[in-house]
């Protein structure tokens, strides 16, 4: 199967805080799988680290106060570029991530809040049709690869 994932999750060192969200269980199911592994924040120029970064009213601000929404969306188009030649059959994103979530995502606030919510980019692969799941699928993601 074909398979578009989230940098991090396999160890690139691409998170704000310039680490990594490493899984090793879903790195073990994905063994043997054709991989796509993207960082739209990385393609679309941000370093590692920077600031944090949250939606809010549907632009991506960091915690700075700076609009990086120009940086997310670039690396947004360059990761469906990507996709568009991949022809995935899923996405596994980052939960929570203003790029990758796909269920809920910071609410704006750098309280920690969550609200329901899409990325960018996860928003961009739904609507193209791919499924997208978050790393915390991992018995969906399961039954999915079966």
């Amino acid at each position: 199967m074909k398979i578009i994932i989230s940098a991090c999750l396999l160890g690139e060192n691409c998170k704000y805080n310039g680490g990594n969200n490493y899984d090793e269980a879903l790195a073990a199911l994905l063994a043997g799988q054709q991989i796509l592994r993207v960082c739209p924040e990385a393609a679309g120029g941000l370093s590692a680290p920077r600031p944090p970064a949250e939606l809010v009213n549907g632009i991506v601000i960091n915690r700075e106060g700076v609009s990086v929404d120009e940086e997310f969306r670039r690396g947004a188009a360059e990761c469906m570029e990507a996709a568009k030649a991949f022809h995935p059959d899923l996405a596994i994103l980052k939960s929570r991530s203003p790029s990758c979530g796909c269920r809920t995502i910071y609410d704006g606030t750098f309280s920690g809040t969550l609200i329901p919510g899409k990325g960018i980019f996860a928003a961009q692969l739904e609507a193209s049709g791919v499924r997208v799941f978050s790393e915390e699928d991992i018995d969906e993601i399961k039954e999915f690869l079966k």
